[in-house]
């Protein structure tokens, strides 16, 4: 197991032994940056197994290892080499191009984390996820040059990282596209909506959810089909198989007539959505249903599991679901879940008038295919092991070996990191492979990715191959770090925000609030540094919320609280294996 930072050689192997010993030799003072908060905190030495799958590429220390005080104070700028920041002269986001970003399915943003860091909470670990959070990123890829639709890139980076300096390595797995959108030609929709009209419906949910159905019928196109399913303790059929251009009064009326009562019966609501897709769905339309509720199963079957049934029994049909939750009281879990069975998306809403945003990204973005049944496979040279893979939840890995499948491709979006008027979400799809050098790794083959998919456009199945290499060996990697395309830079300094996140929110759910601060001043100065060479409205948006944290894990502490200052820095204990 391992710590947060691996001091120098010798130190305590029990977190209790000698906690709060002046002679414990892994103990370090590191100042804290500006704007991290306005605390800190003397250290704790506690550990939790539970990190075990977050923590980023343990056991690499670096040879050239630094004392760690000198190593946090380098510049005015932070410029913190030594725990996975960038030099002056990193590039910064401004790649030019006209290749646009892929999106796959699962979750399109981290909002449930965020709202409850708003509302002044503390989040716990299973509110965040790697999908969801990735999504909300723009990465910038390398032009799409190969002759598909869909062309994937394997890019190199090695970094120490941002929370405890070990040594990382990472290959950011993407693909983009050069397809023309406005040139395809969208098939046909089967689409039925199932609407949550419960009680806890009423006011502002229901006003917003009726304003983006009818932006939702403006973006249908002629011979679309639309069912629209009301449930609340019941389910009803107000309209089915609409078709669009012909039936739009009659849906317009069926959308206004939509009132809120009653409990929250999902299953029957879902089931009725299904049957209606299942009646006309052929191979050339784009079968899906859309659900949308605020609540948990309170009428009906109610059993998680039996809806979680329905859905997959009707995916392997044909049928995809995407999922919308709105407000903070649905059932995350459930709705998450139900959307990654039905290859769709799955939205989180904390304000509920983007709920018409949402409806209309649906139409005119996620079920705009580029290709579907794809998979990326990643086998990793003998000279390094491979740890995890972020970004996909359909991924399974043996040995040196990643298999990742996706079911529906789609265009992404948001098309730059200050794209995000109408929010974060839509950024694309990043998978991050995370791996360390075995001892004695050389410049050479780090891996080789393999990717397959059926191209929508010409229903052909595509191959393609991709090397990655790397152009030195992993010991000769400065503290300034190897990034072969600023794409994998950005997508390092995503993953340690999330692996951040992740750890704190553990931390704080264990009670050792003191490691959750530590993490996460660590990476606030982190991100603060990267942020001073590197212009990205994603990133800073993300620092908003490393800083919410820290403050509201501060506000909670009592109020006798203070930092335990030292020569002008922070005093944490530090215990390693």
């Amino acid at each position: 197991m391992n710590s947060l930072l691996k001091g120098p050689k010798g130190g305590s192997q029990d977190p209790k032994a000698e906690e709060g010993s002046d002679s414990d030799p892994g103990r370090h003072d590191v100042d804290v940056a500006a704007g991290c908060a306005s605390h800190t905190r003397d250290g704790a030495t506690g550990r939790s197994t539970r990190l075990a799958r977050v923590v980023l590429c343990p056991g690499a220390v670096r040879a050239q290892e630094l004392d760690v005080t000198s190593r946090l104070s380098l510049s005015p700028l932070g410029l913190v080499a030594g725990l996975g920041l960038f030099a002056t002269g990193c590039t910064s986001n401004d790649m030019a191009g006209a290749s646009m970003s892929v999106g796959q399915g699962g979750s399109q943003d981290f909002g449930a984390f965020r709202q409850i860091l708003d509302e002044g909470g503390i989040p716990g670990p299973s509110t965040i996820d790697d999908v969801g959070f990735f999504a909300e990123h723009v990465i910038e890829l390398p032009e799409a040059e190969c002759a598909d639709d869909v062309c994937v890139h394997g890019v190199l980076g090695m970094m120490g990282n941002m929370i405890d300096g070990s040594d990382c390595t990472v290959v950011l797995l993407g693909l983009n596209s050069t397809v023309d959108l406005d040139a395809m030609e969208r098939p046909p929709l089967n689409l039925a909506l199932a609407v949550d009209t419960s009680g806890s419906m009423a006011g502002d949910s229901m006003a917003w959810t009726i304003t983006g159905l009818l932006s939702m019928v403006d973006s249908l196109e002629p011979g679309d089909r639309v069912t629209l399913v009301d449930f609340d303790t019941r389910a009803e059929v107000l309209i089915e198989h609409a078709v669009a251009g012909d039936d739009d009064e009659a849906l317009i009326a069926a959308i206004n007539s939509l009132s809120a009562a009653g409990g929250t019966n999902i299953h029957d609501g879902l089931a009725e959505a299904f049957e209606s897709v299942a009646e006309l769905a052929v191979e050339d339309m784009q079968n899906r249903v859309i659900l949308l509720s605020d609540g948990l199963a309170t009428s009906g079957n109610t059993d998680s599991g039996d809806i979680l049934a329905l859905a997959e029994a009707h995916t392997e049909a044909g049928i995809g679901l995407t999922t919308i939750g709105m407000g903070s009281d649905f059932d995350i879990d459930l709705m998450r879940d139900l959307a990654e069975a039905g290859a769709g998306a799955f939205y989180f809403l904390e304000d509920p008038s983007a709920v018409e945003e949402v409806f209309v990204e649906e139409v005119e973005t996620f079920l705009v295919p580029l290709g579907q049944d794809a998979s990326i496979d990643l086998d990793v040279s003998d000279q390094y092991t491979l740890r995890n893979v972020f970004g996909t939840t359909d991924h399974f890995i043996e040995g040196n070996h990643a298999s990742i499948d996706i079911p529906l491709l789609q265009a992404a979006l948001r098309t730059s990191d200050d794209d995000n008027e109408a929010g974060r979400r839509g950024g694309g799809m990043t998978v991050i492979a995370e791996m360390i050098p075995n001892e004695g790794a050389e410049a050479g083959q780090v891996g080789h990715v393999g990717f397959s998919y059926t191209e929508v456009s010409s229903a052909e199945i595509k191959d393609q191959e991709v090397l990655v290499e790397s152009p030195i060996n992993p010991d000769a990697v400065g503290v300034e770090g190897e990034f072969l395309d600023p794409s994998v830079e950005k997508a390092f300094v995503m993953l340690n925000i999330y692996v951040g996140f992740e750890m704190a929110a553990a931390f704080a759910l264990e009670g050792n609030d003191d490691a959750a601060l530590q993490t996460l001043y660590r990476l606030c100065r982190g991100v603060n540094a990267w942020l001073g060479a590197n212009d990205d409205a994603d990133i800073a948006d993300d620092l908003v919320y490393v800083d919410r944290f820290i403050e509201n894990l501060e506000r909670r502490q009592p109020a006798d609280w203070d930092m335990d200052w030292e020569g002008g820095g922070w005093s944490i204990w530090w215990i390693f294996d």
